[in-house]
């Protein structure tokens, strides 16, 4: 398991790790674990807006049952889909 000591990834971690969904756990925590700290500040932003939204509304954008709305649709989200081949 990856550890961070800034604080701020440390929340986004545990953010994306613990979602109201076990889907959104495996997807948005896996990939946390792996890239959080490669992430520019820009994209550290547009991850946590993402976690923002409801659990329903990213699993549709992220398995593409719902077209990803524009103020999500960015690499960061395109990353997280191909990170976790849900195409």
């Amino acid at each position: 398991m990856t550890v961070f000591s800034e604080p701020r990834l440390k929340r986004l971690l545990f953010l994306g790790q613990r979602r109201g969904m076990q889907e959104n756990d495996l997807l948005l925590g896996r990939f946390a674990e792996r890239y959080l700290g490669e992430l520019t500040p820009e994209e550290l932003d547009r991850f946590e807006a993402l976690l923002n939204e409801a659990d329903n509304d990213i699993l549709a954008w992220l398995t593409g049952r719902v077209s990803v709305p524009p103020e999500h649709d960015t690499p960061l989200v395109k990353m997280i889909i191909d990170f976790s081949e849900i195409k």
